[in-house]
């Protein structure tokens, strides 16, 4: 058996998966469809318009999709389409997909018909393709703190019992962290677990200043984390996962190549990772793909890969009989 072969029929969890950043291009044309705009319908423009240039240009675009995401309907499709991909071709298991309510209920989708969609996604999903599905809430940082209110309202005062996390993506620069210190004290104070994005384009500073005020478990990317021996000691000791996405990183030009990603460093430092595929359509990659380029840069064989996805259950806000039983799949296919 080829090592991509054991990687396909692997049993995982992916812990850095965004909701809207995980409609495949057939999901994509057909809400393109329903909606007519930007976004193209036709399958091969699609293609071309998830061609980035840099950062900014992947949140241009990024947003044109969220855009698509007008009625409780378009969230319910998204949803369960997405987990269908997520079980029948990436042998996904478990997922936190981390979702963006803002942007939805700005959108003109009242906050009780976004979260009765997704739930009802959710619960179709685990009858129908046995995956587990959990949310992440996450500010869109761009937005500011008006977003960060918002989201912390739908996650204490709109909370559903899958809600584990909550989060913060977006653009880092000019993004301050700290100005999101509040928000993340009442998640955290309220039972969420804290898991910003933080050193995917700007400096080892903002990882600190996700664990430092943002109180993070985990750290969304962390790619700069390398620059800074005394953060990767810190991240190690304190047993804090980085959630790596190789090939997001270079398709938004936070590192320049695959051979350039500090993967390798994370790892010969002590520091736990985990491999996920973020937004895996728009960068043409999928948590199979993030394997194989995780099992490369890191030298790993069969047994390696498997002790991969271990790690990221472990690293998973699941339930402690849903850990088990995933780890149970992962130990019996291994």
């Amino acid at each position: 058996m080829s090592l991509s072969t054991f990687i396909a029929g692997l049993p995982k969890a992916e812990l850095h998966v965004h909701h809207v950043g995980s409609a495949s291009v057939r999901i994509v044309s057909e809400l393109a469809a329903r909606h007519p705009g930007v976004v193209p319908s036709d399958p091969d423009e699609l293609r071309r318009f998830y061609e980035f240039r840099d950062f900014g240009h992947f949140i241009e675009v990024y947003l044109a999709v969220v855009d698509l995401i007008r009625t409780e309907e378009d969230v319910r499709l998204l949803t369960y389409e997405v987990a269908r991909e997520m079980a029948e071709g990436q042998r996904i298991r478990y997922a936190e997909l981390t979702c963006t309510p803002y942007t939805s209920v700005a959108a003109g989708v009242p906050i009780e018909a976004y979260t009765e969609a997704i739930e009802d996604a959710r619960v179709a999903a685990e009858r129908d393709f046995g995956l587990v599905l959990r949310w992440i809430y996450d500010i869109p940082g761009e937005f500011g703190v008006p977003a960060a209110e918002a989201t912390l309202d739908y996650a204490l005062n709109h909370r559903v019992d899958a809600l584990v996390g909550f989060g913060l993506g977006g653009p880092e620069v000019g993004v301050p962290r700290p100005q999101f210190q509040p928000h993340f004290e009442a998640a955290r104070a309220a039972g969420l677990r804290s898991v910003p994005h933080a050193g995917e384009t700007t400096g080892p500073e903002t990882v600190w200043d996700a664990l430092r005020l943002l109180g993070a478990e985990r750290i969304g990317h962390g790619t700069t984390a390398a620059q800074d021996p005394a953060l990767l000691a810190h991240l190690a000791e304190a047993g804090i996962p980085l959630e790596v996405c190789p090939s997001s990183n270079v398709a938004t030009r936070a590192v320049p190549a695959l051979a350039d990603h500090p993967i390798a460093r994370f790892r010969e430092a002590g520091v736990t990772v985990t491999v996920n595929s973020d937004d895996p359509p728009m960068f043409g990659t999928s948590l199979n793909r993030e394997y194989e380029i995780a099992a490369d840069l890191l030298g790993l064989d069969e047994a390696g890969v498997a002790d991969l996805a271990r790690t990221a259950v472990r690293a998973s806000f699941a339930e402690d009989r849903v850990k088990a039983a995933v780890l149970a799949e992962i130990d019996a296919y291994a």
